[in-house]
């Protein structure tokens, strides 16, 4: 383990490009040359080989020409918390298997929901984004059927029972269908910046293939809190359910924020569960100047945050936090070898967090988050996160004083949309060049950026998430994608002129 250490530590020290700039079938042909039957080689001999065949080929997120996805550098105490946990293996399922390492989880998702705003909420921690967006999603899908099929005591349940998020028709026998029959009526609301784990989940619950209904963006990509309210209106209209509204508080490739003050506003007006997903922007709670963008987001019924993406932690460490407790009922199943019922409602009832959790056995990620609290301190870390979303802003208005780079709107996070677009090239070529210029810094090593496709135009992406890369750092991707561009053109230049 020493020898792993000290070889990753000189690769940090002397790792020059972002990926390994070796062919694919390069790599191909070194990964399948490995025999996996024979006999063992030895520890020494299995980390070496490791070494050189994963970590000399590796993708580099802390390397400062790595501006491509969400993909953080990590903090080093969550590393070596990361080597705690793998060695004790601890599986924080049940207390009896985890004993401390459950309380220290449950101490951090209670911190989380109080920097939410939800004091008596609740939560768990998860895989990631994807996994937290489906079981909040889940978990509205329960909630509004549990609406729908038991009602009659409704009139009695009072004001605290008026502020849940549940919906339900009439209490008329018709109405009192199966599960099956009211599926296909459910309606999740969200726009066409939202996360495509909206989508997927929509179709792991059961739901028909129009269930997800696109609301309308302002221009800058944010959803449109009026449209929102008519388009709740247009599904009552129809006879269909409205089971969640999911606002995005970082999107992924624009990176702005949806307004949450008037989108929880229309959501309690019409008793709609409102899922904030805040796998991007979530780490904007700890930021000095920009946790007012979040303001609103305490109103939500649930909330998704990654720490593996704006606290710097390594993958996985995700939480899905909820307002109210009795939201994770629906999750709720015993086993006796696991979590008896009988013991669960003791007065002394362990904490077995697979209560909540959609997985069994899980992994302490919360370890991670806790060393690299302990030793930064919640408030350097958002001090960092304050940092990457400041040289986005200095980066926009460098490519905006470009004449040979085209940059599409604001963030409120640290992702900028840009693309090359030299005076002397038509719309249709610069559509062209967008992939071809990834493609050729990615395959070169020399750069990683990301692209992506907004309103049928393509754009060049960078997700600035490292703290220690500065402006000259970014100039030298810039000059790159400068150079590539106008080597690309000048290679088409030279063909058709051979032709």
């Amino acid at each position: 383990m020493h020898d792993v250490v000290d070889a990753l530590g000189e690769r940090f020290r002397t790792t020059e490009r972002a990926a390994s700039a070796k062919d694919r079938s390069g790599l191909q042909a070194a990964v399948d040359a490995v025999d996996l039957d024979t006999a063992g080689v030895g520890n020494a001999e299995a980390l070496r080989e490791v070494d050189a065949l994963y970590a000399d080929n590796a993708v580099w997120f802390h390397h400062p020409s790595y501006v491509a996805h969400l993909n953080c550098p990590v903090a080093v105490p969550a590393v070596a918390a990361e080597a705690m946990l793998a060695a004790i293996n601890t599986s924080v399922d049940t207390y009896d298997q985890s004993e401390v390492a459950t309380l220290m989880e449950r101490r951090l998702i209670d911190w989380t929901c109080g920097h939410i705003g939800f004091p008596a909420g609740d939560g768990i921690f998860t895989s990631g984004g994807t996994q937290s967006n489906l079981q909040a999603l889940f978990l509205a899908r329960e909630n509004v059927l549990a609406g729908l099929t038991d009602h009659a005591d409704e009139s009695d349940r009072g004001e605290a029972a008026d502020a849940e998020p549940r919906r339900g028709g009439p209490s008329e026998p018709s109405d009192r269908s199966t599960r099956r029959d009211q599926l296909p009526r459910l309606r999740i609301l969200a726009t066409d910046q939202a996360h495509f784990s909206v989508a997927r989940a929509a179709f792991l619950l059961g739901l028909d293939a129009e269930a997800v209904v696109t609301v309308p963006t302002d221009a800058d990509g944010r959803l449109d809190a009026e449209a929102l309210r008519a388009s709740l209106l247009a599904i009552d209209a129809n006879g269909a359910i409205p089971m969640a509204v999911v606002a995005t508080a970082g999107t992924t490739d624009l990176g702005v924020i949806d307004p949450l003050v008037p989108i929880a506003e229309v959501c309690e007006a019409a008793n709609v569960w409102l899922h904030v997903d805040a796998a991007y922007g979530g780490g904007l709670l700890w930021a000095p100047r920009r946790a007012h963008l979040l303001d609103g987001i305490g109103r939500a019924a649930s909330v998704t945050i990654d720490f593996h993406k704006t606290f710097f932690q390594p993958v996985s460490s995700s939480a899905l936090l909820v307002r109210d407790t009795a939201a994770f009922d629906p999750t709720i199943h015993h086993h006796d070898y696991l979590n008896p019922e009988a013991e669960a409602q003791s007065a002394d009832a362990e904490p077995n967090q697979v209560d909540k959790s959609l997985q069994t056995t899980r992994r302490f990620d919360a370890l991670k988050l806790w060393a690299t609290l302990r030793a930064r301190g919640a408030g350097e870390i958002g001090a960092m996160i304050d940092t990457v979303c400041d040289l986005a802003d200095e980066v926009r208005e460098l490519l905006e004083d470009q004449a040979d780079f085209e940059v599409l709107g604001g963030s409120d996070l640290s992702t900028v949309l840009f693309r090359f677009a030299p005076p002397n090239a038509d719309r249709q070529t610069c559509d062209e060049l967008v992939p071809i210029i990834r493609r050729v810094l990615f395959r070169s090593g020399r750069a990683a950026v990301a692209r992506t496709v907004i309103a049928g135009t393509p754009w060049l992406k960078l997700t600035l998430l490292n703290p220690d890369t500065g402006i000259d750092d970014i100039t030298a991707v810039l000059d790159l994608v400068r150079a590539t561009g106008h080597g690309i053109l000048a290679g088409r230049t030279l063909e058709g002129g051979a032709a």
